[in-house]
This record gives C-alpha cells, sequence and structure tokens, in this order.
C-alpha cells in the first residue's frame, strides 16, 4: 500500500485533521500548508515519529510563539508510539487505553475537544467521522465583533479572547539615529565609498548610499485590574501580548504593568513567547485582582521605582481603565503631569465608551481625561480593529 494513498490510507484523512485542530489553537495556516504537510509525511515517512514531526513542523509553522503549541499538540494528537502502524489504522485521538496528560495548555486542550457552532444543538453521535472545524456563520461572527466584553457568555469570551489575538496592531514608528545601507537612500555613504575605492587603485566606481531607519516606538502599558475591569484586563492583555510582539521585523520594546490597589510589574511575563503562559504568570503575579483603583499611587511608584522606562520622552503610554479612582485626586493630577512630560503620548483607553453619551464626570476620569492626548473605547472586536487608525491619528495630531 502506498503511503498516503487516498484510496486505502488514512494519512492524508489524519493530517488534514491535525490541521484543522491546529487552526482551532490559533496557529496561522492555509490548504496549501496541509497539502505541503502531506507531501513532507510522504518524504520522510512514518516509521520515526521525531522526524514526522519535524517536518510537520517545518511546513505548518511561521511564527515562533506557535512552536511550543505545535510539539505539545503533536504530541496528544499522535501519541501512539508504534506510530508505523496505528498512523494508518485510524484518529489516535478516539484511541482507548491511553491516559491523557495531566497538564495541558488551554490553546491545546481546547483544540482536541469537541467543537459545535455557536448557538446550534448539541451535535448528534457520529459512528465513523469526527468533526474537528466549529462552524460559524456570518451573523455570529459579526455578533462577536460588536458584542461587549462584559456581556459575553463564558463561551463567548474564550472565542473572543482566540480572535482578538489575530487582531495587527502596526505600532507607529519614527526614524532612527543610526543609518543603514540603502540603495536608495538619501545620504551618500563616503566612508564606504572611499573604501571600495581602495580596491580599485582610489577610483570612485560606485557611491553607496543610506537611509536612516526607522524602529517602533517604545510602548508602556498601564492596565487596570479592579473589580469594574476584571474581564476586559484578561483579554486586552492577551490582545496586546499577541499584537506588539513584533514590528517590521526586530523587536518593541514593551514594559507592562497592572495597577489596582498598587503597582505590579507584569514585564517579565510580557516575554513569554505563548500567550497563555503569559496569562498564567500574569495571574499568578497580580495580587490584588478585582479589588479597588488607586491610580495617583501607583503612579506615583512608577515615577519613584521604574522611571527609567521612560526615557527621551519616545515612549507610548496606553493607559487601560475606565477611571473610577479611589485615591485623592490632586495626587493623580500631580502624577499624571509628570507622565506627560515624560512620554511622547498618552492614550486612554477607556471601556465605558461604549455608552451613548459617556461624559468623564467622575474626580478620576475627569482628571485623566484633562492630561490625556486623546480617549477610544476598547469594548468589543471591532473597537480593538480600529485602535491601529486611531494609533496613526494620534501620532500625526499637535
Amino acid at each position: 500500500m502506498l503511503l498516503g494513498d487516498a484510496r486505502r490510507g488514512k494519512l492524508a484523512d489524519n493530517i488534514l485533521g491535525f490541521g484543522r485542530a491546529l487552526r482551532r489553537a490559533g496557529v496561522r495556516l492555509d490548504s496549501a500548508r496541509i497539502a505541503l504537510a502531506c507531501e513532507a509525511a510522504q518524504l520522510v515517512g512514518v516509521e520515526r515519529k521525531p522526524d514526522l514531526g519535524a517536518a510537520l513542523e517545518a511546513v505548518l509553522v511561521s511564527r515562533d510563539q506557535d512552536r511550543v503549541v505545535f510539539r505539545e499538540l503533536f504530541d496528544a494528537y499522535f501519541r501512539d508510539p508504534e506510530v508505523a502502524h496505528k498512523l494508518l489504522a485510524q484518529m489516535l485521538p478516539s484511541a482507548e487505553g491511553r491516559a491523557e496528560p495531566s497538564k495541558r495548555r488551554p490553546r491545546v486542550s481546547e483544540a482536541l475537544s469537541p467543537q459545535r457552532a455557536i448557538g446550534a444543538q448539541p451535535p448528534r453521535p457520529v459512528e465513523d467521522t469526527v468533526e474537528f472545524d466549529a462552524a460559524m456563520t456570518a451573523s455570529d461572527l459579526q455578533h462577536l465583533r460588536h458584542a461587549d466584553f462584559n456581556a459575553l457568555s463564558a463561551s463567548e469570551y474564550r472565542l473572543v479572547e482566540r480572535l482578538a489575538r489575530d487582531i495587527a496592531l502596526p505600532q507607529p514608528t519614527l526614524p532612527a539615529r543610526r543609518s543603514r545601507p540603502d540603495v536608495r537612500g538619501a545620504y551618500l555613504h563616503w566612508r564606504g565609498a572611499l573604501h571600495d575605492a581602495t580596491r580599485t587603485g582610489g577610483e570612485l566606481l560606485r557611491l553607496p548610499r543610506l537611509s536612516r531607519r526607522v524602529e517602533p516606538l517604545p510602548l508602556l502599558v498601564l492596565v487596570d485590574v479592579s473589580g469594574s475591569m476584571e474581564r476586559y484586563a484578561r483579554l486586552l492583555l492577551a490582545f496586546l501580548h499577541a499584537a506588539t510582539r513584533q514590528v517590521v521585523g526586530r523587536r518593541v520594546r514593551r514594559d507592562l504593568y497592572a495597577f489596582g490597589t498598587h503597582l505590579t510589574e507584569l514585564t517579565p511575563a510580557l516575554r513569554l513567547a505563548d500567550t497563555d503562559e503569559m496569562l498564567i504568570a500574569t495571574s499568578a503575579l497580580i495580587d490584588d485582582y478585582g479589588g479597588g483603583t488607586c491610580l495617583g499611587a501607583s503612579l506615583a511608584t512608577l515615577r519613584e521605582q521604574h522611571a527609567r522606562r521612560l526615557v527621551g520622552r519616545r515612549t507610548l503610554v496606553l493607559l487601560v481603565s475606565d477611571g473610577l479612582d479611589t485615591g485623592e485626586p490632586e495626587q493623580l493630577d500631580a502624577e499624571l503631569a509628570w507622565l506627560r512630560r515624560r512620554c511622547r503620548r498618552l492614550l486612554w483607553l477607556n471601556p465605558l465608551l461604549r455608552y451613548e453619551g459617556y461624559a468623564p464626570l467622575a474626580r478620576g476620569a475627569a482628571t485623566l481625561h484633562r492630561h490625556a492626548d486623546g480617549m477610544l473605547a476598547i469594548h468589543n472586536l471591532s473597537r480593538l480593529e480600529d485602535l491601529a487608525s486611531s494609533l496613526a491619528a494620534l501620532m500625526t495630531s499637535r
């Protein structure tokens, strides 16, 4: 029997099901990559599981943050050691007599769990086939794009959190001090030209040019984790972690702090490649989750202990809060004035803007509104998609 024969073999069906599971886990791939995976499996064979896993990883994974998820899902999906025989016999996730791993990532567990459409009836029992994809209609997606995060059910919230990780957030860039070689650059690279002339007897046969490097602005994120912001905080942390990881091929300087009754640094957790690991780490670090809001005292801690994160007035500050501060407005006013002098722009992301006619009448909200360069709503997926254009407009405004 030929390996992967569509008439008798089940290798193609297994790889197709594995690709769908990867897609549910948030790994970006299409049908062309799945076809390449089938070809790669035929080339390396199924005699050795590590070789098969390396071949599939090479063609199915394009982002570093997805490699750990791929390897864990691959081990869970093809977990029989006799891959050469069992892989062609049946779909291994339904094999009996195998103990489930004691600990899995949420993305892997959800990808291997039964799926069904939102609002649909429970699926009927099927004897020979297993459906892996969760079918969603256009109306379901449209509803989730405009639904308030605070009004979602538990299953909808998990799905929206997954969708938020795929939203792009191109950060504003600015010319750097250093230059780089560029054939269309605005400056002549005289040192490079003279260096080349030493090889041609002093003749200038080529005039290399330079252009200024472009780098993204450093980013400082302050997230309110009080009781009124509890459901927004986790989802926005997942969104910001995935959306600000890399810009124009370079790593972005990102600093993350959570504030409730006090300030908590989350930058070490933000450096983790996997979003699920980052959320677990932040949950372990934050000990005032769901409490009150003392923004003034938290900003005072930022000024006293972490002022080095704001250097050269180049940092873009995103402050995620509803502005319901319980501290003294005088302290908040002084600390916001200091923060505004040290950063390039201060943007207030406020979920309360979902209400028509909202006005920052609370003392903390009024103070924050007076110092912020702009205020944007971030209560649903549609608003998160508009955040990039709003940032661009903010940076070009005076």
